[in-house]
């Protein structure tokens, strides 16, 4: 038998090999995540002058996707506990990756609508069977640094996109293809690489990894079970993922979420329209200079997540970064097109850094098994705002043919998510007791502290 130092070095040891061994495969097909989502805001110009895709046709697509996400985010959230995380997530990267090197070959707007579609339910359940993956692997006191990494990670991703298509529109007329069918070519193929590479990389269980030692695998199993015997009800009551819609607080959360993913896409479509007011600018400077705000959200998710690891409670910082992004959108809409990108840089700071530090709060002591439906839920609905934001903005700029009103929207947006904010409930310590019991009906909640 094991003695409770060894037990909790070889945990530590476990834990510190995964987050150098598996949280970088997951930041790739995080990456690749990004690529395919936002790649038709660098290509939109393009759609528009070879396909005959409007304003409004181009932001209704774009948002087409989170429709499809919202709907089959909750089975496939079910699958993915049938099949497991390993086999579900590579799955769901070869989707992708099919569908959007289907993009290339788009001839009219029904089909780009079917295809943004389609690639919608492919991608459906990447984020909640990330974080099972997670909850299965990482012990609770590390599994918020894991997820604010990845999270952190679409920024970095974000600001890669980019640059990378800038350089393959810039392949225009090479094998007689267009730039944009390089773009949607190219890291179409790659998801579906990365997914078949992932699924031969990742370990579905903990016994599995042969990069663990035996006492490592026995120790990291027996921390994960513990916490899950802990988290265990006397009635043995079952998931209700239905009712858990009508929950107060998940709809709360679902309210904020909705704000955050507004002023995310909003960005990731639309800003390489913003940056091309600026006069001189190309395919491949237009691709650099967006990479800009997410640069520098990078760095505000670092510090603000410094902060995060001292405060008690979350709320006031997730007050803080979503009126950061309030300001820096409504001065986006008042400046030059400079200074617009200026002030998006600053508004990116703000509303790059809530994600993580809101997921800290739902994530905050719900079962493992609670956890991905309660996260699917709210990921659902949330992301719901992907679809407003840029169908909102294409029928805005159809109609002005600019977006100021709708960047006037995306700061009241985030001001009334902030006061919402105080409404939410949390656990502040882990000697305090648990909020958990509001944000899960008929399921396992973890016991109080």
């Amino acid at each position: 038998m094991m003695s409770v130092d060894n037990a909790v070095s070889d945990v530590a040891s476990a834990t510190k090999k995964f987050f150098k061994r598996v949280l970088p495969i997951m930041l790739v097909m995080l990456v690749c995540n990004q690529l395919n989502r936002s790649n038709i805001g660098y290509a939109q110009d393009h759609l528009q002058a070879d396909v005959g895709i409007g304003a409004a046709a181009y932001g209704f697509g774009a948002g087409l996707f989170f429709i499809a996400y919202a709907i089959f985010e909750l089975p496939s959230n079910v699958m993915m506990e049938k099949y497991g995380a390993k086999v579900w997530l590579a799955r769901i990267m070869v989707s992708w990756g099919i569908v959007s090197f289907l993009m290339a070959f788009v001839q009219n707007e029904t089909m780009f609508y079917v295809l943004r579609f389609l690639l919608g339910a492919a991608e459906a359940g990447f984020f909640p069977a990330v974080i099972f993956y997670f909850a299965r692997w990482v012990p609770a006191g590390q599994r918020g640094k894991a997820t604010a990494i990845f999270i952190a990670g679409s920024s970095i991703a974000a600001a890669l996109s980019g640059p990378i298509a800038g350089m393959l529109l810039s392949l225009h007329g090479a094998l007689g293809l267009r730039g944009w069918q390089w773009l949607f070519g190219f890291e179409g193929a790659l998801s579906v690489v990365v997914g078949f590479t992932v699924f031969f990389l990742l370990d579905a269980k903990i016994n599995d990894a042969k990069w663990l030692t035996a006492s490592e695998k026995d120790a990291l199993s027996k921390a994960i079970a513990d916490e899950d015997a802990q988290h265990t009800t006397t009635d043995g009551g079952k998931i209700n993922r239905w009712k858990m819609l009508l929950n107060p607080q998940i709809l709360l959360l679902c309210g904020i979420y909705f704000s955050v993913q507004l002023s995310i896409y909003a960005n990731t479509f639309w800003l390489p329209s913003i940056i091309k007011q600026i006069p001189g600018t190309t395919d491949l400077t237009v691709g650099f200079l967006s990479s800009i705000p997410w640069i520098c959200a990078v760095f505000a998710m670092y510090f603000a997540a410094k902060l995060q690891d001292k405060a008690t409670s979350k709320r006031p910082l997730l007050v803080v970064a979503l009126l950061v992004a309030a300001v820096g959108t409504f001065a986006a809409a008042i400046a030059s097109p400079v200074m617009a990108l200026v002030f998006l840089a600053i508004a990116a700071m703000g509303f790059k850094s809530a994600s993580p530090l809101f997921w800290t709060i739902p994530q905050s002591g719900l079962h493992p098994l609670v956890l991905a439906p309660a996260i699917a839920i709210i990921n659902s609905l949330g992301n719901l705002g992907g679809f407003v934001a840029p169908f909102g903005f294409g029928i805005i700029k159809e109609q002005t043919g600019s977006v100021i009103p709708g960047l006037f929207a995306l700061a009241a947006a985030s001001t009334i998510a902030a006061g919402l904010v105080y409404f939410v409930k949390e656990r502040r310590t882990e000697t305090e007791p648990a909020a958990a019991e509001d944000l899960s009906v008929e399921a396992p909640v973890p016991s109080r502290a």
